[in-house]
């Protein structure tokens, strides 16, 4: 077997102490914020925006160390990292790799990241890599069985027969054919699939990372990635870039979970472009009867591959309230970088803008509440993550769901909106007093299981029982509204 040099090489120089491995059960608390790492920071610490997002930026593993104390006061716990093999000309990104024995220069060296996992370790923060192990990058010849700038895949026996998908509701074709002609790599032929599982035991055991997202999950058999990811012990994720609940669930067995495409979209629909809340209601029932365990998908507003939310709906008392909906349904919650920032930049590559250019600021209203939902999310205990999302009340404007003892209601009229409503079915005794995260108020009485929530200006309402003699006030249970 061809050896996995830069691995090698860091193993040898390096005092990394293995895999710190954290199973599916341990990824059910965390929330992930989702970066680029050329985007993210810059060493020369620049002002000004960068100039031509279509490539490199200049963003590096190590500039990111001073930075993570930044994610730490957001909220999120865990951080998702891209690529880091080498990759052909302009894959600021990472998905385009050339050579998977070498790191990507543009970010760093073997040091530099694991100088940034380890910090991150230090800040009690989990560190989950972006693995791509369908296709390769851009061929430099136009001959398409010409590989010779790739490594260790070089052979024409090493990819499917040419071919492009047309055809997205065609698996066979999805899963044998380029993905925007990018060389498919055939993980059937015994030297792709040995090298690939080499690769990714060593890559984790060097450097330590608590967890994996897959990258074009469903243009790989699910066959593959059941045996592929079968004794890693570390959790996984996958991208199944699909719309329909019954194409996506089916990759969540051969993976601990996948990035809830389904709800993005259902999410997209109501909170961005004002269609009803019952399309929540619809597809949130279909997730829980199609996928194992719905505790453990991805769920997230923004991403790289979609217009930010901002940019469809300028409103940021409806990305507030979207927001307030993945932080506490189930889940793991993913936060795109930039978000926080009200970021809103469109398609490809203007969704990808560097971070610096917002001098990483904390006071602003879209930080501020997610700081607020993340620190009360985190107080939780362990119970709350394994409790049932309990839908209880569903209008076009609406959409109020219990979640153990947190009341979450939505809507998606945005500023300036007030609705109300009479929720039933309430898990809490007569007289209960419960108070609002994000008002930062004693907002309700609870009475025969019902409570009368009332929403003005938009703003979205989280309730949590009040403070009494034997129950201390939840840490940071009151916050300042958007």
């Amino acid at each position: 077997m061809l050896a996995v040099g830069y691995v090698l090489l860091a193993l040898s120089a390096l005092a990394v102490g293995g895999t710190h491995a954290a199973t599916a059960d341990q990824w059910r608390r965390e929330v992930i914020y989702q970066i680029l790492t050329d985007r993210f920071a810059n060493p020369s610490q620049p002002t000004e925006a960068c100039a031509d997002l279509s490539t490199y930026c200049g963003g590096t593993w190590a500039a990111g160390v001073p930075y993570l104390d930044y994610i730490r006061k957001l909220g999120a716990t865990a951080v998702w990292i891209s690529p880091i093999p080498d990759n052909t000309d302009g894959g600021y990104h990472g998905y385009w790799q050339q050579n998977m024995s070498r790191l990507n220069a543009n970010f760093g060296d073997a040091n530099g990241l694991t100088q940034f996992v380890e910090a991150c370790h230090k800040l009690e923060i989990k560190v989950m890599l972006d693995v791509v192990i369908n296709h390769v990058g851009n061929q430099d010849s136009s001959d398409h069985n010409d590989f010779h700038q790739f490594y260790p895949f070089n052979s024409v026996d090493h990819y499917h027969s040419y071919c492009i998908i047309q055809d997205f509701t065609n698996l066979q074709q999805v899963q044998l054919c380029r993905l925007s002609g990018l060389p498919d790599l055939n993980q059937s032929n015994t030297f792709v699939d040995g090298f690939l599982r080499d690769w990714i035991k060593s890559t984790l055991q060097t450097f330590g990372f608590d967890g994996l997202r897959y990258d074009t999950v469903m243009e790989v058999p699910a066959a593959y990635w059941a045996s592929y990811t079968s004794d890693l012990g570390v959790f996984t994720i996958g991208e199944v870039d699909d719309g329909d609940v019954a194409t996506v669930a089916p990759f969540q067995g051969p993976l601990d979970a996948t990035l809830n495409y389904p709800m993005y979209w259902a999410l997209r629909h109501a909170f961005q472009e004002k269609q009803s809340m019952w399309g929540i209601s619809t597809t949130w029932k279909d997730c829980k009867a199609s996928f194992q365990d719905t505790k453990l998908l991805g769920l997230f507003v923004d991403n790289h591959d979609n217009p930010r939310f901002l940019n469809i709906n300028s409103d940021s008392v409806a990305l507030a309230n979207a927001l307030a909906w993945i932080l506490f349904a189930e889940g793991i919650p993913i936060i795109y970088y930039g978000t926080e920032q009200g970021f809103s930049g469109g398609n490809d590559p203007a969704n990808r803008e560097d971070l610096w250019r917002s001098g990483y600021q904390t006071s602003n209203a879209i930080f501020t509440l997610l700081t607020v939902l993340t620190t009360y999310r985190n107080t939780l205990p362990d119970s709350f993550f394994q409790a049932e999302q309990l839908e209880r009340y569903v209008m076009d404007d609406l959409y109020v769901f219990v979640r153990g003892q947190v009341i979450v209601a939505t809507t998606n009229g945005g500023n300036g909106h007030s609705t109300s409503a009479s929720v039933p079915d309430l898990p809490f005794a007569n007289g209960t007093r419960l108070i609002d995260i994000v008002a930062g108020k004693d907002a309700i009485t609870v009475n025969n299981g019902t409570a009368d929530i009332v929403i003005d200006d938009g703003a979205c309402v989280e309730l949590c029982l009040a403070p009494s003699p034997v129950r201390p006030r939840p840490l940071l249970c009151y916050g300042p509204s958007v």
